[in-house]
Formats: C-alpha cells, structure tokens, sequence
C-alpha cells in the first residue's frame, strides 16, 4: 500500500479516546429519558444488545482496516472492494451527509447551552460570530499538525468525562435498588424502537478510522482501539442509565429535555447542575473537534484516489497534514451550522451513515469471496462472512424503520451524487482522450 507523505501518530488509546470522544456527545445527556420511556429499567439491557450489534459492523471495518491502510476510513475500504462510483457516493455520504451534518447540529446544541450564560449567543450575527471562530480554531489546530490535533481529543475526551464521572458516582449513593427492578418487560416492538435509538446513540465510533493513513501498525491498533472504544462507551452508557434510573424511578420518563439535570440536581444540587452543563459544552465541544481531525481524510483519501478535486490531495509542507481537506470541511460545517436546523440535520446524518455501515459489509463479504481470508498478521473475522451478513441484516432492519420521507430524501441526495459523478467523469475522461490526442 502506498504511502500518503502522512505522519503515522495515531496509536490505540489516542484511537480509542477519539473512538469515544465522537460518539459520546450531547445525545447522552437526553438519552436516558428516552430509553426509560421505551422500555424503562429494561433499558440498560438494550444498550448491551445495541452494543453487540454495532461490534458486528466494527468487526467488518476492523478486517477491512487491517488491510486498507489509506486515510478514509470506511470510504477506503468502499472504493478498494465496490469500485470508484461506491467510492464516491461514500465519500460525499460521509462527510456532507455524516459528518459534516452531525458536526453541524452539534455546533448548534453547543451554541444553544452556552446561551444560558451568555445571552448575547441567543443574537443571530453573535452565533454565527461564534460558529465562524469555534470552526476556525479547530481547523487551524488540525493544519499544525496530526500530534496536536491528537493531544487535543485526548485532553478533552478525558475533561469531558470528568463531569459524567462525578455525576455517576454521586447519583450512585442515592439509588434506589428497587428502581432497577425490571417489574414488566416491554414489547418487541419496543424493544426495536428503543435499539433503533441507540443505534444512533453509537454513530460516531468508525469515524476515527477516518485518519487510517496517520495510525500506527494498523493490523495491531486498528482492531485494540475499537474494541477498547465500544467497551469504554458501553460501560458509560450503562452506568448513566443505571444511576437515572435508579434515583429517578419511572418519573426518569418525564424529565425528557434534561434528564441527568435532574439527576444531578438530586445528588449535588446547584454544584451538580454547573457541572454538568459544563460537562455538556465539553462533551459537544469534545465531538466536533474529534470528528475535525477525523473526517477531513475522507476528502483527502477521495483526492488521492481522483474522485474528488485534487488540491484537497495535498499534503502541507511543513506540517504533513491534509491542510486543504481540513480547511475545505471546516468552511462546509460552518455553513451547515450557520443556516441549518438541528433536528434535519441530525436525522441526515443518522440515515447516512446507516449506509455507509451497509456498504463496508458489503465489502467485506466481496472482499473475502473474492480475494479469500487475510494474509497472516492481518485480522480475520472468525467464522467467514457470517458476520459481515448478520451486520447486513441488522442494517437494512434498522433502515426499514426510517419515514418515508426520510428515505426519499437520501434516495434524491445519492441520485444528485449519481449525476454529478457521471457527468465529472465523462468530462474528464474525454479532456484526457483531448490531452491524448495533443501529444
């Protein structure tokens, strides 16, 4: 595999911190009351099923990744096994329909909670003045260099933490055992609408993989780093809705805007509710700027591979970062969060990326029917492609529960791709038979 003039500084903490620093963002702070509303105390058991269920797609990244060591992630492995068109779909679906999207509506929850304090960030011209500079800094920290934008998820995934650490074991003196009784368990039905949920509680983790071209021995990190991100992620998830619902009971329901408001409330009182709000801008703050060091190598892999521009190919001189990728999401991001609402942005970005899931199975099972089980060193999935097909089937059932209108959305978005893919590559196929011709 060829080198990309990238720094391979990515080990498995750094990994597996910003594994969980993109996933555990401002979702966990609403997440509980929905869960309890489904399926009550047998929520706690559905964030292990879902668990599960995300390992299963992981697993096909982690073979893929072992192999295909390029930056972009789930794009790479897309376009090494399906193909330059799947390739660019992939590419465009993980970083203006995910990324770009999540980071979007992220941007716009962080501005929405630090407007308790400072009510000026409820102005229209004060937002975006703010969004413009949290994108700018985050972009000019990814440019200076991989190391520090690494060291800098690494400082506030664990900040983040802190906060949700402190409310947990607080909240846990004051549980009440018998809140965790599970009395009645809910219906099937449910029990799917719940792990539909969290499903989407869990999108964020496969992005790391994003910088596959900056980490260390990916056959050995690759596999660790996921594994240890999925296992810290679940035992945080778990905890969380163990201790609302032990402290709250069934009215943990009710509280749907700020559930672990209350429960900090409840264990701290005033002290509790200041450190969780100041838990929540570094959780969403924590996110965006894990997934500016991750995602911006989708565009840069896609350059490389001439799906996208090539200026966004380009390596900075000194640095050795993807500097014009890093930039060139930023801006997208920014104008995502300057003009777009919260709830279609985050619904985009979910659908997105069930897809992109979908398809890296895909290409596992093609890459194992056509090129045989791993070389010796890499990691191999255990039993064939059964995996890869149980992950499929979870995927297209998860799907199957998005709107109509949801569905459609994204079947217009991947045909104005199609279009744009067509026509870019007819243009540049007759300028080279043009070229040709001249010389």
């Amino acid at each position: 595999m060829k080198e990309e003039g990238l720094k391979r500084e990515i080990g498995v903490r750094a990994l597996a911190l910003n594994s969980i620093n993109l996933t555990i963002g401002s979702g966990i702070f609403v997440l509980p009351a929905i869960v309890s509303q489904h399926a009550g105390p047998a929520g706690i058991y559905a964030y292990l099923i879902c668990g599960a269920t995300v390992l299963l797609a992981l697993l096909c990244y982690a073979e893929l990744g072992s192999k295909i060591t390029t930056s972009g992630g789930g794009f790479a492995y897309i376009e090494s096994v399906l193909g330059p068109y799947w390739g660019f779909i992939s590419s465009l679906l993980i970083v203006v329909g995910f990324a770009s999207s999540a980071d979007a509506a992220i941007a716009i929850a962080l501005v929405n909670t630090l407007a308790i304090w400072f009510k000026f960030l409820s102005e229209p011209v004060y937002r975006t003045i703010f969004i413009v500079l949290l994108f700018g800094i985050f972009a000019y920290i990814n440019v200076r260099g991989v190391k520090q934008g690494v060291r800098f998820v690494e400082i506030i995934t664990i900040a983040k933490l802190i906060p949700l650490v402190l409310i947990m074991l607080a909240g846990w003196i004051t549980v009440d055992g018998s809140n965790l009784v599970v009395k009645e368990w809910p219906s099937a039905e449910n029990f799917g609408e719940v792990s539909l949920i969290l499903f989407f509680a869990f999108i964020g983790i496969d992005s790391a993989l994003s910088n596959s071209g900056e980490i260390k021995n990916p056959a050995y990190t690759i596999p660790r780093g996921l594994f240890f991100g999925v296992l810290g992620i679940l035992i945080i998830y778990v905890t969380i809705q163990a201790v609302a619902t032990g402290v709250l009971g069934a009215a943990l329901a009710d509280f749907t805007d700020a559930p672990l408001i209350e429960v900090a409330s409840r264990a701290l009182g005033p002290v509790g509710i200041t450190i969780l709000l100041i838990g929540t801008v570094l959780s969403m703050a924590g996110t965006i700027g894990g997934d500016q060091l991750a995602s911006p190598r989708v565009l840069f892999g896609a350059a490389r591979q001439r799906l996208l521009p090539f200026f966004l190919g380009k390596v900075h001189p000194v640095f050795k970062t993807p500097y014009w990728s890093i930039i060139v999401f930023a801006t997208i991001t920014c104008l995502m969060a300057v003009t777009g609402a919260f709830k279609t942005l985050a619904i985009f970005a979910s659908t997105s990326v069930l897809i992109v899931y979908l398809l890296v199975c895909i290409s596992t099972i093609k890459n194992r029917i056509v090129n045989g089980k791993p070389d010796p060193g890499l990691f191999t999935l255990p039993g064939g492609i059964t995996i890869p097909i149980m992950a499929c089937g979870v995927v297209v059932w998860l799907l199957s529960h998005l709107s109509l209108k949801e569905l459609s959305s994204m079947a217009v978005f991947i045909l104005f791709l199609s279009v744009v893919y067509y026509l870019t590559n007819y243009f540049r196929k007759k300028h080279e038979r043009a070229e040709g011709q001249t010389s």
